[in-house]
């Protein structure tokens, strides 16, 4: 049985941690929430303004990218815990329909609290991507839903 406690064992974050990761790399969004609390704060530390808050809207930015893309492929690494501290070094393969494709490399930091992720921040070089992504990548995210965004600038 799973520790659910407060502060969690690393058994158990690191279980929570991994499963969302495994849920991300199936695009089972529905899976993915179930691990993450109702106010869990994603962001990626190059872009700390354009976060989202809450499972719903994590899963609204997650799509906003992976819908776009002919393959995602997540690659494992190296785990590390402390008990409600995670960091997790990883790898993602992105492979666009244009035929562009590249490996984005992450280090990401994950609180967990009460079985939940209640912080998410990756961190990762943006400009490796923009390296490799097609030039019109990011030209229709404006007419997307972007009702997400959470400015995270001042908490992380």
């Amino acid at each position: 049985m799973l520790d659910t406690s407060a502060s969690g064992s690393t058994a158990t974050s690191d279980a929570v941690v991994l499963g969302m990761w495994q849920a991300l790399a199936r695009h089972d969004w529905d899976a993915l929430k179930t691990h993450l609390a109702a106010d869990c704060l994603y962001v990626d530390m190059p872009m700390p303004a354009a976060a989202a808050r809450g499972p719903e809207n994590i899963v609204k930015r997650l799509r906003l990218l992976f819908d776009r893309l002919a393959e995602y492929r997540h690659h494992g690494g190296q785990l590390v815990s402390n008990g409600p501290d995670v960091m997790y070094e990883h790898s993602e393969t992105w492979v666009f329909p244009t035929g562009e494709q590249g490996t984005l490399r992450f280090a990401t930091v994950h609180r967990v609290v009460e079985g939940k992720i209640t912080l998410w921040k990756d961190y990762w070089d943006f400009s490796s991507m923009l390296a490799f992504a097609p030039p019109n990548y990011f030209e229709n995210f404006a007419a997307d839903d972007m009702s997400w965004v959470f400015d995270a600038t001042e908490l992380v």
